[in-house]
């Protein structure tokens, strides 16, 4: 029961506190609504879920095998959060039903995690925290994917909710405007830690 218990407050503390995830759930449910954003929060939660599985499968291994793979997927993921910020800055305007404007989709959503640096971070972090060397390891990886897909729902959900409300809010476009950057602002900060690491490993080649 400890161990479960302690699997549920990881994952809790992990999937509500601010990150990328979280900044484009709400950016989304404010520009398009919870129901247009829901297969992004799908996305995101079964996206990750099946990335701790392939991670306590050995997936990390490739990264003892490839080093320089770690570099390129922290410059792909920092230039796509990047271009992910510039989308939602330039966002001036909530999308109502006769528009033809679109939230990120299941698809883009599940792939973006493994891009996403955060998303790594706490993979790595679970399994090597939670599993232990032996026959049980199997069901223990399944055990931490398993409760992460579960709570991630409703952690990252609040972040979509939130975003719903000030939809409500924020009709008005210069607000709307300075919300969406100010989000965008906040994605580019959460980046920067891993800027920052790529550009010392450049540096230092």
């Amino acid at each position: 029961m400890d161990y479960m218990i302690s699997i549920a407050l990881f994952a809790i503390s992990a999937s509500v506190t601010p990150g990328p995830n979280n900044i484009m759930v709400m950016t989304s449910g404010l520009n398009f609504g919870v129901k247009k954003s829901l297969p992004l929060l799908t996305g995101i939660c079964v996206g990750f879920a099946i990335m701790l599985l392939l991670v306590g499968l050995g997936f990390s291994q490739l990264f003892n095998m490839f080093p320089h793979l770690s570099l390129i997927i922290k410059i792909v993921g920092t230039a796509y959060l990047l271009y992910l910020a510039w989308l939602i800055a330039s966002t001036s305007s909530v999308a109502n039903g006769n528009q033809q404007a679109r939230p990120l989709g299941f698809l883009k959503g599940a792939i973006f995690q493994w891009v996403n640096a955060k998303a790594w971070v706490v993979a790595i972090g679970a399994i090597s925290a939670f599993t232990t060397v032996g026959e049980q390891y199997a069901t223990q990886n399944l055990t931490i994917a398993t409760t992460f897909f579960i709570v991630s729902f409703p952690c990252v959900g609040v972040w979509l909710m939130f975003g719903s409300l000030l939809r409500q809010k924020l009709e008005n476009q210069t607000y709307l405007r300075w919300f969406n950057i100010s989000m965008a602002l906040l994605l580019v900060i959460s980046v920067l830690p891993v800027a920052l690491d790529v550009w010392s490993q450049l540096t230092a080649v």
